[in-house]
């Protein structure tokens, strides 16, 4: 039985991999760089609280990193510590128990933060909605800025989150473009 499986596995053909566009995450590199600078005279630091989650979404976070997207050398870097931080981003059906986590980790934050729950789960507590264990999302510890819905979001969808979320808290003249068409906010 188990042998079966195993063939089976070894000579089907596996899905193609999905090729990730280099020029929109050049793109989004340089739009990012661009926002923060103005907005915080710096580069973004962001400190990530997983509170209950799977691990899928941790793992598109550290895609964010890699080769293709490199945001590190481009103005956007995980920080260990909330006290360096200006964007406390939650992942996971934020558990009842990580309540005073999420809690420490924003009262540590010097102002102005943005809070960004990334995830299904940590919108609305995903699949686990309605168990007692599960607080609802991250909404049910404090304000959320913004929400990166997905199971679990691409990087690229991380990406335009937290672009749109620096634009969008800039000057209040600075335009924002999406595509071709300039929005004033």
């Amino acid at each position: 039985m188990v042998w079966k499986t195993v063939a089976r596995h070894l000579f089907s053909r596996a899905a193609p991999a999905s090729v990730p566009d280099e020029e929109l995450a050049k793109t989004l590199r340089a739009r990012l760089e661009a926002a923060g600078q103005k907005r915080l005279g710096r580069a973004l630091a962001i400190r990530h609280v997983a509170a209950g989650s799977c691990n899928g979404c941790e793992l598109e976070l550290r895609a964010t990193q890699n080769l293709i997207y490199d945001l590190t050398q481009y103005g956007l870097s995980f920080t260990p510590s909330p006290r360096h931080a200006d964007i406390l981003l939650i992942t996971g059906v934020a558990g009842v128990n990580m309540r005073e986590a999420v809690a420490q980790a924003r009262a540590a934050m010097p102002d102005p933060v943005f809070v960004v729950a990334v995830g299904d789960c940590a919108v609305d507590g995903g699949v686990f909605k309605g168990s007692p264990a599960v607080a609802g999302g991250a909404d049910a510890f404090l304000p959320v800025d913004l929400v990166i819905a997905g199971c679990a979001p691409t990087p690229i969808q991380i990406i335009q989150g937290l672009l749109a979320l620096v634009e969008a808290n800039g000057e209040p003249d600075s335009p924002i473009v999406i595509g071709d068409d300039p929005m004033r906010i």
